[in-house]
């Protein structure tokens, strides 16, 4: 998985750095995102993620460039990109996986891009992982319930995502023509076909949940809810 990623302390270092890392990756000025409202605090989030870019292991890079391959050639054929993120209980990584990818296609401006999640079997959206998206910067509503469908929104004028624990062949879900993203190592060799997927790439977390109930645990749902934000900005940075 790589060194535990790092925000840069120095303010003025980091507009610098934050600079060079654009030019660097190629990564041009969101001005999709200008002409949404964007949530402030997830927005500054996202600006500060991008400093952890370089951070991401090659090997890494390269699967989120083939999944960036397959978007861009969605993109091209006029087709609208559909991404499911998949792991076991479809209560932490996956989760956070959909969302994040989301904001990061809003953040570049990169429309026709929907984004899903399911598991092997249905639980719950963890409610650790929900307070660490909640720090993250997104609006999220909670109504409750034995699996409570979530509404989390990161544009204050844009629509809300239902988010709730289901398998990934759920209805919700598409059923073919999608990217399967294996964010855990247990789904990914629990189901070694996807029915209907177009591109399958492992892009495995290590679980948040090993921390539970620990003095860490707030750190270690914060270290994943970064991770996974660089890395979805690393995919969309490399979408043509």
């Amino acid at each position: 998985m790589g060194p535990p990623l790092q925000y840069p302390l120095n303010e003025r270092r980091d507009h610098t750095f934050y600079q060079e890392t654009q030019q660097k990756h190629r990564i041009a000025t969101p001005m999709g995102v200008r002409q949404q409202s964007m949530n402030a605090g997830l927005k500054q989030y996202l600006d500060r993620a991008l400093l952890c870019i370089d951070g991401v292991p090659e090997e890494r890079k390269r699967i989120l460039e083939e999944v960036a391959e397959s978007i861009s050639a969605k993109r091209r054929s006029g087709e609208t990109a559909e991404l499911t993120f998949i792991c076991t209980h479809n209560s932490r990584r996956s989760q956070m996986g959909q969302l994040w990818a989301a904001a990061a296609a809003a953040h570049f401006g990169i429309d026709g891009i929907h984004t899903y999640s399911g598991g092997t079997e249905a639980t719950v959206f963890n409610p650790r992982a929900v307070t660490a998206m909640e720090k993250a910067g997104f609006t999220i509503e909670k109504p409750g319930g034995e699996n409570p469908r979530y509404l989390v929104s990161f544009d204050e004028r844009g629509p809300a995502m239902e988010c709730f624990s289901k398998t990934y062949d759920d209805p919700v879900n598409p059923n073919e023509g999608f990217v399967a993203i294996m964010t855990c190592a247990d789904a990914d060799e629990a189901c070694p076909v996807v029915s209907g997927a177009a591109l399958r790439a492992p892009i495995r977390y290590d679980d948040p949940k090993v921390a539970d109930g620990t003095p860490q645990e707030a750190a270690v749902y914060e270290e994943r809810c970064l991770q996974i934000a660089t890395e979805m900005l690393y995919l969309f940075s490399r979408v043509a």
